[in-house]
């Protein structure tokens, strides 16, 4: 199991997690989709395996009398979901976003799949475009420069 740090979009809130798993899940709940506008892809970190930083930037909301969902109050990042209750309240899903490196995560679980829509299935042929591709497309050149 792998250290590996992250960060909301802003930097408000950054994290250490420790003996994090090569695995992560991903939910379909409407909660999930409505919160992390899309599929829900979390990483399981315990409880002791996680250090923040930035904590008064955290927001967490109680979405279920059996969970929490958090986001950074600075910039709207989800950070995590979290069981407050029962044998499963060991434990975070941090977003995988978060991670600054997720090379070597693979998926493991996919829940709520009969929540899952259309929208989540990428059909063959589509445009895929490199970062290279997206910075030339959306930022415009300078003044001077060459397009």
């Amino acid at each position: 199991m792998a250290t590996k740090t992250g960060q909301c979009l802003c930097g408000a809130v950054k994290l250490t997690a420790n003996n994090v798993p090569s695995t992560f899940n991903i939910c379909y709940c409407d909660m999930c989709k409505r919160w992390a506008g899309g599929r829900w892809m979390g990483i399981y970190i315990a409880n002791q395996d996680l250090e923040l930083t930035g904590k008064d930037a955290v927001t967490a909301l109680a979405t279920s009398d059996w969970a929490e969902r958090a986001f950074c109050n600075k910039c709207g990042s989800s950070l995590w979901y979290k069981v407050t209750d029962g044998p499963y309240s060991d434990g975070y899903s941090i977003g995988v976003g978060l991670l600054n490196d997720t090379s070597d995560l693979t998926l493991d679980t996919e829940y709520y799949t009969d929540r899952k829509t259309h929208a989540y299935d990428f059909p063959d042929g589509r445009k895929q475009m490199t970062e290279a591709e997206v910075l030339a497309f959306f930022v415009p050149a300078e003044e001077g420069e060459p397009e």
